[in-house]
């Protein structure tokens, strides 16, 4: 079992940055690749961006890329998100996930834990 924290959330201008962290806790010797999705009101959860174990791969959404960075520090079990340039349409609740799968990390699919979430709010 792993248990996700998500924090950093908050209200910002548009144009502006916010860090998200996710600790991670319990099973943490595993190989867990981690991601962020995020979920806007009426809509899917959607895919943000993701992580392999090592940091070596990272993927992102197209509308994300170029704005947002994902990292990880496995030493304090924790994986951030660090937007820039953040857009009005950005708005969501933000979750962490976990999962042990090596391929297709789009997905959410394979993802078995989740945290709580993280509301950002960007506003015009």
């Amino acid at each position: 079992q792993v248990q996700l924290v998500e924090s950093g959330g908050g209200l910002v201008q548009a144009g502006g940055s916010l860090r998200l962290s996710c600790a991670a806790s319990g099973r943490t010797d595993r190989r867990y690749a981690m991601a962020w999705f995020r979920q806007a009101p009426g809509k899917e959860r959607e895919f943000v961006a993701a992580i392999s174990w090592s940091g070596g791969r990272t993927y992102y959404a197209d509308s994300v890329k170029d704005r947002f960075t994902i990292s990880r520090d496995n030493a304090k079990n924790t994986v951030y998100l660090q937007m820039n340039s953040l857009k009005p349409e950005d708005t969501a609740v933000f979750y962490c996930a976990a999962t042990l799968k090596l391929y297709n990390l789009r997905s959410r699919v394979g993802y078995g834990y989740w945290g709580q979430g993280t509301q950002v709010t960007v506003s015009s």
